[in-house]
């Protein structure tokens, strides 16, 4: 099999994975986060191959209040860890490497993925930005007021365990 057609398969799963949305030549953004997310479809060795990034906001722009540096560095070295675990949810490859960098005031989540099955890498793609906001939204600390997005993310959290608005999902 050869890389082109790799290329051909992950393009076709990700133009009808519902939650992929064409950027341009080969990129795709993922529709059902509120955080900038990126995947990239390629191929190596045969494999349909995914690159996500997800871009989130660190906890400073995104409160009305200041975030300490030290608040600031734990909580970016907890979201870190925590995101390490996204293995967890994927149905295809078991074993990913996970970058997480910090930039300015975003942290950045790069997961490379790939696949001899196309359609279980995408849904592995879009699993991976579902997990990293999930620990997005798990790693919010009380206490602070927050804008958005995080407003909307506590609130689609509070709203789907049958809660109330107020505090974090925790």
């Amino acid at each position: 099999m050869s890389g082109s057609d790799a290329v051909e398969r992950a393009r076709r799963a990700a133009d009808s994975h519902e939650s992929l949305e064409p950027r341009d030549d080969d990129r795709y953004a993922v529709a059902t986060t509120v955080f900038d997310a990126d995947v990239e479809v390629g191929s190596a060795d045969g494999y349909a191959t995914f690159s996500v990034a997800v871009r989130v906001p660190m906890l400073d722009a995104v409160t009305a209040d200041r975030v300490a540096p030290v608040v600031e560095d734990g909580w970016f070295d907890t979201f870190a860890l925590r995101v390490e675990d996204v293995d967890g949810v994927l149905r295809g490859s078991d074993d990913v490497g996970v970058e997480v960098e910090r930039t300015g005031e975003e942290a950045v989540v790069r997961v490379e993925l790939s696949d001899l099955d196309a359609k279980r890498a995408a849904d592995d793609a879009v699993a991976v930005v579902e997990y990293v906001e999930g620990t997005y939204v798990e790693g919010v600390i009380p206490g602070y007021e927050y804008t958005e997005p995080v407003t909307d993310l506590i609130q689609q959290a509070a709203d789907a365990a049958g809660g109330s608005r107020g505090g974090t999902p925790l």
